[in-house]
C-alpha cells in the first residue's frame, strides 16, 4: 500500500530512468527497491519514464524526462546521517566521484540530486568550540577534525 505521502524526484538526463535507478542500487544495495519502469511518450517535456522506489524506509516516484522542465537545486537535498567516518567516505566518495562536492558535508551526485552526507553526531560535534570555523573549512566532513 503507498504511503500516503512521498517525494517526487524528477530528472532532465539522456540515460534512461533505468540507469539512474541502478546508480543508487549500487550505493544503497538491499536499502533501495524500485519498481516496473512505466514509459510515456508525447508530454510536453518530451519522452517521460517514471517509477515508485523505495530508499531506506521512505517512499519516493521518480520521473525522467528528455527535456528539462525544472532544474534540481539546492532547495531540496538527501540527509544522510552517517554512523563513522568510514559511513561518510562511502557516501561521499561515490556521490563525487562522477559529481560535485560542494561544502559543509554538501555534495551533488551525477544526476544534480544534492545529498549532505553527515555524521549521526554532528549536533554534539557542533557543540564543541570552534566546530564552525573547522565545518566551513570542510568539504567532505571529516570526524576527527572537531
Amino acid at each position: 500500500m503507498a504511503k500516503p505521502i512521498s517525494t517526487c524526484v524528477w530528472y532532465h538526463s539522456s540515460l534512461s530512468l533505468s540507469d539512474i535507478m541502478n546508480y543508487y542500487q549500487r550505493i544503497f544495495a538491499e536499502q533501495f527497491s524500485f519498481g516496473s519502469i512505466n514509459k510515456i511518450s508525447d508530454t510536453p517535456s518530451g519522452a517521460t519514464e517514471m517509477c515508485n522506489a523505495e530508499l531506506l524506509g521512505n517512499s519516493f516516484m521518480f520521473i525522467k524526462t528528455a527535456e528539462e522542465h525544472q532544474p534540481i537545486n539546492d532547495a531540496i537535498s538527501f540527509v544522510i546521517h552517517c554512523k563513522d567516518q568510514q559511513e561518510i567516505d562511502k557516501y561521499w566518495d561515490y556521490f563525487t566521484n562522477e559529481g560535485k562536492a560542494s561544502q559543509c558535508g554538501w555534495c551533488i551526485d551525477k544526476f544534480g540530486l544534492r545529498w549532505q552526507i553527515i555524521p549521526e553526531n554532528l549536533g554534539a560535534l557542533m557543540a564543541k568550540p570552534g566546530s564552525w570555523e573547522v565545518m566551513m573549512k570542510q568539504q567532505k566532513i571529516v570526524i576527527s577534525e572537531y
